[in-house]
């Protein structure tokens, strides 16, 4: 830890700090924040240190003065990190702490060269207006000139918030290998081209994409996007997601919008292809509106809109847990915000332990029997989770 704080000291000092993300809680904890990034900031030309923490749907900002900023971030190592990243214009420094809080400091070349201090610049997006991007031009999103049409702008917004979420799982996919990913329910595909540019042109990563609608004129025009944009492992086919079984392994899921229990047939498919990660945003939901009863709950259940709200939000938290049972973190997150689309719950499930799954499954079924509920997803992967008896 001596080594850790001196490289603190120093940069802290020399104020060469470009930016630095803090990750690998010690501890996981659900409430609290997973992971900080930290940069220079100048206010009134005062220099500071802006500290992002982020948490399951949210990122909360508190700006620290510079001569406290090196207390935080070694205290930040000690009780809560496990790793770290500190981008300086001479040198990366990857910081990697064991359980018995040993620390080794592995020093890369610099990937940055300059201290960026505007406090209020323009958003970072993953796709960034001013160049055209191909697939964002044939969907009309933006023009020749890369400039983002005024009434595409949500739209925008919409692809950069999901391609945010897929960045944030890159390190949960395999490596060395093609990855393939299925897209259930891909509609238009805004997203599924979104996701194709970001893993196989930006990223370089080698893949294979599949996008499944039941819609055949949706799904031919789909087809001739991807042949016109050069997206040779992407594509489309007319099919339902209970029927589809083409593929063996998959290492990603997305479903977004899938309608009511067509959601849980895709999470059920995720789940036996053993997929390192799950998206999902659901839509409508009418399983457990039908079923769910207490007269406990009477003041909210008799009131039909606040059934139907109490029945999504239940519907999804069942979900979730299902999920922990069967192998998965997972995380509800907000996808964007409620003035876009009421539908804006995203499913995050990325595979790894959550825990004990003796406790899990009794809250589960505690809940589950408090509403005397029969979720679809529970009863068609009956096999893959503990039993009453």
């Amino acid at each position: 830890m001596e080594s850790l704080r001196r490289l603190l000291q120093q940069i802290v000092q020399e104020s060469s700090l470009i930016t630095a993300t803090l990750s690998q809680l010690r501890k996981r904890d659900d409430d609290s924040y997973h992971k900080v990034q930290i940069k220079p900031v100048e206010l009134k030309k005062v220099l500071y240190y802006q500290f992002a923490y982020h948490y399951s749907n949210k990122v909360v900002h508190k700006n620290v003065p510079a001569e406290e900023a090196e207390g935080i971030m070694l205290e930040l190592f000690e009780q809560t990190f496990r790793q770290g990243m500190i981008c300086t214009p001479e040198a990366d420094y990857q910081i990697l702490i064991s359980k018995k809080y040993k620390v080794s400091i592995l020093t890369k070349s610099a990937s940055k060269s300059e201290v960026d201090l505007a406090h209020n610049r323009k958003k970072q997006y993953v796709l960034e207006e001013g160049q055209p991007i191909p697939f964002l031009v044939e969907l009309g999103i933006m023009n020749d000139q890369g400039k983002v049409l005024a009434r595409k702008y949500d739209k925008f917004k919409q692809i950069n918030r999901f391609l945010e979420m897929v960045e944030d799982v890159l390190p949960s996919l395999p490596e060395g290998r093609p990855l393939t990913i299925v897209d259930f329910g891909c509609g238009k595909s805004y997203l599924t081209f979104a996701v194709y540019h970001y893993l196989a042109i930006q990223e370089r990563r080698e893949l294979n994409i599949v996008g499944l609608d039941l819609k055949a004129d949706v799904i031919e025009h789909c087809n001739n996007l991807a042949q016109k944009l050069d997206y040779s492992n992407l594509k489309f086919l007319v099919g339902d997601i209970a029927d589809y079984d083409e593929l063996e392994q998959v290492d990603m899921v997305i479903t977004l919008h899938a309608c009511d229990t067509a959601t849980d047939a895709a999470l059920e498919k995720a789940v036996r292809w053993d997929a390192s990660v799950i998206l999902s945003v659901p839509c409508c939901q009418h399983e457990l509106f039908n079923q769910v009863q207490n007269p406990v709950l009477n003041p909210l259940l008799s009131h039909g809109i606040l059934k139907e709200r109490f029945a999504s939000l239940a519907t999804d938290g069942v979900r979730a847990k299902l999920l922990d049972l069967m192998g998965y973190r997972t995380q509800l997150l907000e996808f964007i915000d409620m003035e876009h689309t009421p539908k804006n719950i995203l499913i995050r499930a990325v595979k790894g332990d959550s825990g004990d799954r003796e406790q899990l499954w009794k809250e589960y079924t505690e809940f589950r029997d408090f509403l005397k509920i029969s979720p679809y997803l529970e009863r068609v992967c009956a096999d893959l989770l503990p039993s009453d008896k």
